[in-house]
């Protein structure tokens, strides 16, 4: 990851969840744990590659646990962990903007 270039607290958060996917994959956690596959199903733009980066990175800053079942074929689920959890309201937050973006005249038109 690379260095901040500020130390403010608002570019570390960004530097681990500004990514296009990151805080998606987070909020479709909120819900519980998901295999690889279901998160592939949410989120059927990303690449497998980014997914597979994306829950590393997540994993390794401690917001996401990944459990192997001793089963074949391997089962593998991605969840939460406790500080994982505190983002729940961050998500909530850019959820309700995102619906306010969406409902402002024109919205569509500006995406693209």
């Amino acid at each position: 990851m690379k260095k901040s270039a500020t130390g403010c607290s608002v570019e570390e958060s960004m530097r681990l969840l500004g990514g296009r996917w990151r805080l998606l994959l987070v909020s479709y956690l909120l819900d519980g744990p998901k295999r690889f596959n279901d998160l592939r199903r949410d989120v059927p733009e990303i690449s497998q590659r980014m997914l597979t980066l994306d829950l590393r990175a997540l994993e390794d800053a401690g917001l996401i646990q990944r459990t192997v079942f001793p089963e074949v074929p391997v089962k593998v689920e991605y969840q939460l962990t406790d500080d994982g959890q505190r983002l729940r309201p961050v998500v909530e937050v850019m959820r309700d903007f995102g619906l306010w973006l969406k409902s402002r005249p024109g919205w569509e038109d500006e995406e693209e």
